[in-house]
Parts: C-alpha cells; sequence; structure tokens
C-alpha cells in the first residue's frame, strides 16, 4: 500500500509545474526582474514577520526564522511557483495560547509536529479537496482573518507590564491615555499615511518598509520615548533578546525542545492539527489564487508536502512555522516573480537581513508595525462582500457572515470546515426540492413516470411521494432519463416503490438509468438482472426484487 501511495503521488509530481524560467527561456532581464521581485518581497516580510511574531507572543526572530525557512523551502519544492510561504497572522493567533500557557519550547515541538501531519495530507492526495471550497466561504474567511488580526493589535494600546496571562495570550490590563495614546495613534496614522502615499511616489521601495523606516528614523532621531520592539520582554512576559542570527542547542537561542513524551504530544496535538489544517487551507487557497493571476497549474498535494517539510525543518531550527503569505504572493506576482528564483532569491535577501540587522529590528517602534497591520488588515479585508450580500442568494450571504463570525471566535480552520458544510445541506436541500415526475400514458395502457431531478438520500421521500400506487394500472413505467441514482439512500426508495407496486399486485419496470447508476444497483444486491441490456443506453430496463417480480418489458 505505501509503494502504491508513493506511486500516486510521484506521478503528480510529474505534472507539476517545476519551472525556474519561463517557457520563453533565460535572460539577463528575466533574471533582474525575479531578482528584484525576490528583493522587494524579502523588504516586505521583514515587518510583517516581526509583527506576526509579535501577535503570537515570541522573539521577533522567531517569526524571522520561520520566514526564512518556510519561504526557501517552499520556493524549492513548493506546488507552484510565485507563492511566497512565511509567518503569518492566521497561525499566530492560534500559538498565543500554547505560548503563553506553556512556554515556546512546546511550540517548537507543535511546529514539528503539524509539519508531519500536513506531509501525510499530501501523500494521501488531500490537497485536491480545496476545490470543494465555495466562494462564498473564501469571503467569509478572507473577512474574518481580518478581523482577526485587527482584534490582535489592540493589546498594543494598552500600559506595558499591566497586562496578565490568562492561558490563551495576554489580556486586561489599562488602556493608554493622554499623551501616550495620542502619541501611539499619531505614529500609527502616520505609517498608515506612507504606506497610502509611498506607491504614487515610487514603487522602488516596498510600501511597508517605507513606512517603518521613515517612523523608525524620526523616533530615534527624536528620542521619543515609546515602546519598541527590544521593550517585547516588559510586555510579553520576559525573554532575553539575543544579538544572533541562531542560537545554540536544538531550539531558538539554546533554549531546549519540549522532551518528546506521551504528555507533550498529549498538550501539542490539538494545536498541531488545527494549525496543520489552517496552514494548508490558506496554503491552498493562495494556490488557486496566484494560479488565477498567472494561468498557471500548479499541484495541490505537492503544495501540501512542501508546506509539511518547510515546518518540520523550522521547527527543529526554533521557528515558528508558516504558511502560504496572500499578500506576499500577491506583491511578488504584481511585482514580475513567475518563477522559483524570486522565491528563493527573496529567502537569502531575508536571511542576510538576520545576519547584518537583527539589532536594529529591536528599534522599530511597535506603533510602525501596528500601522502595517492595519493596513493588511484594510487590504486583506474583501469590501466587495459587503455591497454584494444584498444580491446573492440568501444562504450565500449567511455562509459569508457565519464563516467571518466563526473565523474570529473559533479559528480558520473550524470556519472553512463549517461554511463547506452549511453549503453542502444547502445544496442537497435545493436538489431535493428538484426531484419531479411527468406522467403520461401508452396505448398500451401502461402509466409512465418521467422522472427528472437527482435521486440520493435529501430527494429519497420526495420521490417515494410522486406514485400513486392504488390509484395506478396494472403495469408502470418509470423513466430515469432525466435522473440519476447517486446513492443507498436512492437504492431503498427504488426498492421501497418496487415493494408496494409489488403487494398491490402491480407490475413496474426501471428504464434508461445510466451505466454507473446500473452498476451501483449490481453491486448494492438489490435489484438483479434480468433480461438483455438496452440497446440505446446499454443499461438493463427490466430487474426483479429477490423478494418478487418488478417487471417485464
Amino acid at each position: 500500500m505505501a509503494r502504491s501511495l508513493f506511486h500516486t503521488f510521484t506521478k503528480n509530481l510529474e505534472v507539476t509545474d517545476l519551472r525556474w524560467m519561463p517557457e520563453d527561456g533565460f535572460s539577463i532581464g528575466r533574471l533582474r526582474i525575479e531578482l528584484l521581485s525576490g528583493l522587494t518581497v524579502a523588504l516586505a516580510l521583514v515587518p510583517e514577520a516581526v509583527a506576526f511574531a509579535f501577535v503570537a507572543g515570541v522573539h521577533p526572530l522567531v517569526g524571522l526564522y520561520a520566514a526564512f525557512l518556510v519561504g526557501l523551502i517552499t520556493a524549492l519544492i513548493g506546488g507552484r511557483p510565485g507563492m511566497i510561504s512565511g509567518a503569518t497572522g492566521a497561525l499566530a493567533v492560534v500559538m498565543v495560547a500554547l505560548v503563553a500557557q506553556h512556554g515556546v519550547e512546546y511550540l517548537f515541538v507543535t511546529v514539528v509536529l503539524m509539519g508531519l501531519i500536513q506531509i501525510f495530507a499530501g501523500v494521501m492526495q488531500w490537497g485536491k479537496f480545496i476545490r470543494l471550497v465555495p466562494h462564498p466561504v473564501m469571503l467569509g474567511f478572507v473577512n474574518g482573518l481580518a478581523i482577526v488580526i485587527f482584534l490582535a493589535q489592540m493589546s498594543q494600546f494598552k500600559v506595558p507590564g499591566t497586562m496578565v496571562d490568562t492561558g490563551h495570550g495576554m489580556s486586561g490590563g489599562e488602556w493608554l491615555s493622554g499623551q501616550p495614546l495620542f502619541l501611539m495613534l499619531a505614529l500609527v496614522a502616520a505609517t498608515m499615511a506612507i504606506i497610502w502615499v509611498m506607491p504614487r511616489i515610487t514603487k522602488l521601495i516596498p510600501a511597508p518598509l517605507a513606512g517603518i523606516g521613515i517612523v523608525a528614523v524620526v523616533v530615534i532621531a527624536t528620542g521619543m520615548d515609546v515602546p519598541r520592539v527590544g521593550d517585547l520582554a516588559s510586555i510579553q512576559g520576559g525573554f532575553p533578546m539575543p544579538h544572533m542570527p541562531f542560537g545554540d542547542g536544538p531550539g531558538l537561542y539554546g533554549t531546549p525542545l519540549a522532551p518528546f513524551t506521551l504528555e507533550t504530544l498529549y498538550i501539542v496535538l490539538p494545536y498541531a492539527v488545527i494549525l496543520a489544517a489552517i496552514g494548508l487551507i490558506e496554503s491552498l487557497l493562495t494556490l488557486n489564487l496566484v494560479g488565477d493571476m498567472t494561468n498557471t497549474r500548479g499541484g495541490a498535494s505537492q503544495e501540501c508536502v512542501a508546506q509539511g517539510v518547510a515546518n518540520t525543518v523550522t521547527g527543529f531550527f526554533g521557528g515558528m512555522g508558516g504558511c502560504a503569505m496572500i499578500g506576499q504572493s500577491m506583491i511578488n506576482v504584481k511585482s514580475g516573480g513567475r518563477t522559483r528564483v524570486a522565491g528563493i532569491a527573496a529567502a537569502i535577501f531575508l536571511l542576510l537581513f538576520i545576519l547584518v540587522g537583527s539589532s536594529l529590528i529591536e528599534q522599530i517602534p511597535l506603533a510602525a508595525l501596528v500601522g502595517v497591520m492595519f493596513m493588511v488588515v484594510i487590504g486583506t479585508f474583501a469590501w466587495n462582500s459587503l455591497t454584494i450580500l444584498r444580491k446573492v442568494p440568501l444562504m450565500d450571504a449567511f455562509v459569508i457572515l457565519l464563516v467571518t463570525v466563526v473565523t474570529v471566535y473559533e479559528d480558520l480552520a473550524v470556519a472553512v470546515v463549517v461554511g463547506v458544510i452549511v453549503s453542502a445541506l444547502a445544496y442537497a436541500w435545493n436538489n431535493a426540492r428538484r426531484i419531479h415526475a411527468k406522467t403520461y400514458a401508452t396505448p398500451e395502457g401502461a402509466k409512465v413516470y418521467q422522472v427528472q431531478g437527482p435521486l440520493f438520500f435529501g430527494s429519497a421521500e420526495g420521490f417515494s411521494e410522486l406514485f400513486d400506487v392504488q390509484g395506478d394500472p396494472a403495469r408502470v413505467i418509470v423513466d430515469f432519463a432525466d435522473s440519476r441514482v447517486v446513492d443507498q439512500s436512492a437504492l431503498q426508495a427504488i426498492e421501497a416503490v418496487a415493494g408496494k407496486y409489488q403487494d398491490a399486485g402491480k407490475r413496474i419496470e426501471l428504464r434508461h438509468l445510466s451505466r454507473d447508476c446500473h452498476k451501483l444497483l449490481q453491486k448494492a444486491g438489490h435489484l438483479m438482472v434480468d433480461s438483455d441490456d438496452d440497446p440505446d443506453y446499454q443499461v438493463a430496463v427490466n430487474y426483479q426484487v429477490r423478494t418478487g417480480v418488478l417487471g417485464g418489458h
């Protein structure tokens, strides 16, 4: 079985786009575009990786390690060129509870287990199920993610050192007031204004980097007394601020991984499953989005494996893990990045930033990071969904709102699953109401029921109500040319109707069943062939129930 799974997976890889250069071949101009695109992405990754690490309650370098390792590995073996992966807010908001309650060493074990789960999902070809996510669910997940990121920033408007650890992150505390609040809001607004104006002036420098850089220079030059990244110790409960790119030992800055015991597994497994699901869902949604923009194909299962390998490696190197980043992937695509060179270049440039600039990161004012995150929220939220709520079907509008709310109060994975289930039930209900039949009499005196609509568990009861057993003639023909038998409930409904006609001493015929329905009937064993196949449809039209005759042609 393992060999079969491996063969199936490797066969899937053969059709995946693994290009290092576009189909028009190598050129210096193309290489320049890819490298500059990678540099742009790397510059934009720095503030977001630090900010997401801040949301998770871990050291900024934990987010930067994740951005480098996850970005590099997924760029090398990911399912679609052009995608960018790294530390994300969707994962960070789940990690904060684990870090606050058990410590960062348990986070690293969780990330390793998360990666192994994702590898398993890829080998099992589960990535293809992302096709089942309806568009209303995607809108809801985007909106919910934006709201979650926004709410995570609210703790930065509280007085450092006054918050308490609730086991689900830092909470409580006194709100800023007076001049500190005014100064915080002013710097946040200044950062957002710079990010908004910069693209209209020049696109040589990524707007998020420009916003942080300008505000940081002003704060440092004027000596403003405002919270900075280096002050995370007082806000998050205290941890060292090392000036080193990588720590000693298996964990970050010498912190060992949590022991691999059953007790550890019991603690980290729920988080690992949730993080794996969130990471795969966001990555596969990004995979489809980039594919639509670049008109390229990619491998969903390969992307699952790539994300899993990246997170497994990242966990051992003291990173917070990650997944595909919708915003950064859009930056890369719009900057011209189309191949794996851009993603690899982004990771390498980010590593250089870590090696030579980690001490500068501590000087970044927190207000600038909040400003960046607010702009990410504005750019992430699907504002058009507010205008289409009154135009789309009521059930679709309900799903958008439902997924948004569940994302905020639970997590992304649960929200998407709930949205898919509700959408599926709504689809089943609509199809169940479509079952009906046209009737007419033949010259021989038989009554024909032309069944229309799918026959499945949802419509089985409605199918049974179509027939007038007592009022029908001695011969009844059920024509399935415009219908389809789908499942076991449909088979049972057919047998129940046939039994009623048999008890009434009447004969029934089944006509025009499709080839797969014919096989389903035979496999179930409820009905068996009693004559030759239909010459047009090549399926049996006359059946016998094991307990009596269903009909003759």
